[in-house]
């Protein structure tokens, strides 16, 4: 079995001095893709959960539908990497056999086995209204993600995505060097435990760009939390999907960039952070605000609310 962290002796510098000691640090592996015996593609991964990546990355491609599209699934593990093998039903892999003749070169990690700019722009998955969350309960959900992120802990080197629900709180978190393949695990790991995803959150510790928005609308969670800013374009993915995108949050609030419906101004202690629509206009950026780069702070002690610049 692969270790997903290994221990290494480093040199520190500060401006006390210089002192050595050792410092665990995640692991990096080549990962190898494979349908019916074809590599579909090769992923620097961390080596843990890797069911879970194989099965969460097959549906956010679209390779398969469900888990039950997979015959089998090998993990062989070999000197210089790890290879996913996979076997899919008759249907699924004549259907990929034929995606493939299409493509005229070799494809890059990120867009993997993708021939065309169309494809790669491919509209995310629609996701109904679903429920609303309160500001707490996002807060208290981000709050813990810290405290689960076991790899983290020990490395501050690594991503993570997580899932929350009403019920159960946090239900599943994977972390990976990559961010799309801790949500790729995530979906995975959703997928084989039946969990649905229409009434929970997507919680992430990283940037959202506008693969991480196609995935987890391919997930089907309405609402998307991140630590970190979306990119424009994600922005405007997330409104086509009708998703909930919240980003930049912080021990003292968060921003939301699209369908704020979904969040209730419910007090948070101190800051309470949220989105007021004063005007939505067809094909902006964003959802909400007087312009596609504001965002409205309320302050709910003084009663003011404030325009603030939302960087995207």
């Amino acid at each position: 079995m692969m270790n997903s962290a290994r221990i290494v002796h480093r040199q520190i510098w500060r401006e006390s001095g210089v002192s050595s000691g050792n410092r665990s640090i995640p692991e990096e592996t080549a990962v190898a893709v494979t349908y019916n015996g074809g590599t579909y593609a090769v992923m620097m991964a961390t080596p843990q959960d890797l069911e879970d990546f194989a099965v969460g990355f097959s549906l956010n491609e679209g390779v398969i539908s469900s888990s039950a599209d997979i015959d089998s699934l090998d993990i062989v593990r070999l000197d210089d990497g790890v290879e996913l093998r996979l076997w899919l039903s008759k249907p699924k892999a004549d259907r990929l056999q034929e995606r493939r003749r299409h493509i005229a070169g070799p494809t890059g990690c990120g867009l993997c086995g993708i021939d065309s700019i169309a494809e790669a722009m491919r509209p995310a998955a629609v996701i109904g209204r679903g429920r609303q969350f309160s500001s707490e309960q996002i807060m208290v959900a981000m709050r813990k993600l810290p405290l689960l992120q076991k790899l983290n802990t020990e490395t501050r080197a690594v991503h993570a995505a997580a899932f929350w629900d009403f019920t159960s709180g946090i239900v599943a978190l994977r972390e990976d060097v990559g961010r799309h393949n801790a949500l790729d695990k995530l979906s995975g790991a959703l997928a084989l435990a039946s969990v649905v995803a229409n009434d929970g959150i997507i919680l992430l510790t990283s940037r959202v760009s506008v693969e991480m928005v196609q995935k987890s609308a391919a997930i089907g969670a309405p609402v998307m939390v991140s630590v970190s800013a979306p990119t424009a374009l994600a922005v405007r993915m997330a409104d086509a999907a009708g998703i909930t995108l919240a980003a930049i949050a912080r021990a003292d609030g968060f921003e939301v960039f699209t369908h704020p419906c979904r969040i209730s101004s419910e007090a948070v202690e101190g800051l309470d952070v949220f989105v007021r629509v004063d005007k939505q206009r067809q094909g902006e950026s964003v959802a909400f605000g007087l312009a596609p780069d504001r965002v409205h702070v309320f302050d709910r002690t003084s009663g003011i609310s404030r325009l603030a610049n939302a960087v995207i």
